[in-house]
C-alpha cells in the first residue's frame, strides 16, 4: 500500500487552505476552496482503491468468490461529494455577484461592515 495519494490529498488540501486564507478576492476564495474540496475526491479514490479489483458489477465476472471488487459505496461517496460541491461552489458565487452588484467590491476587506448605509441606525 503506498501513501502516494493520501499525501497528494493533503497537499491540494493544503494549497486550497493557503488560498482562501491569503484570498483579497471573493471569486479568487470561493475558486480556492473547490480546490480545497477537490482533495476529499483524491481521498475518497484513494480509500476505495484495491490493486487488481474490478468493478463491482457482476455479470460478466466468472462465479469465484475470490475475485476482489472495487468498493461501490466509496464511488457513491465521490459522485455525491462531486455534486454537493458544484452546487456549494454555484451559491458562494451567485453570492459574490450579489455582494459586487450591492457594494461594488468583492474585496473582502473592503466588506467590513455589513449594515447598509442607509439604515435608520447609521454607521456605528
Amino acid at each position: 500500500m503506498t501513501v502516494l495519494p493520501y499525501l497528494a490529498a493533503g497537499w491540494i488540501l493544503l494549497i486550497g487552505i493557503y488560498g482562501v486564507v491569503s484570498s483579497r478576492n471573493l471569486v479568487h476564495a470561493v475558486i480556492c476552496l473547490s480546490v480545497t474540496q477537490s482533495a476529499t475526491y483524491v481521498l475518497l479514490l484513494s480509500v476505495g482503491f484495491r490493486r487488481g479489483a474490478t468493478a463491482p458489477v457482476f455479470s460478466d465476472i466468472p462465479k469465484n468468490p475470490r475475485t476482489p471488487t472495487v468498493d461501490p459505496v466509496v464511488q457513491a461517496m465521490t459522485l455525491t461529494d462531486i455534486v454537493v460541491g458544484a452546487t456549494v461552489t454555484a451559491l458562494l458565487l451567485a453570492l459574490a455577484v450579489q455582494v459586487a452588484k450591492r457594494r461594488g467590491t468583492v474585496d473582502p476587506g473592503r466588506l467590513r461592515s455589513l449594515e447598509r448605509s442607509d439604515s435608520p441606525q447609521g454607521d456605528r
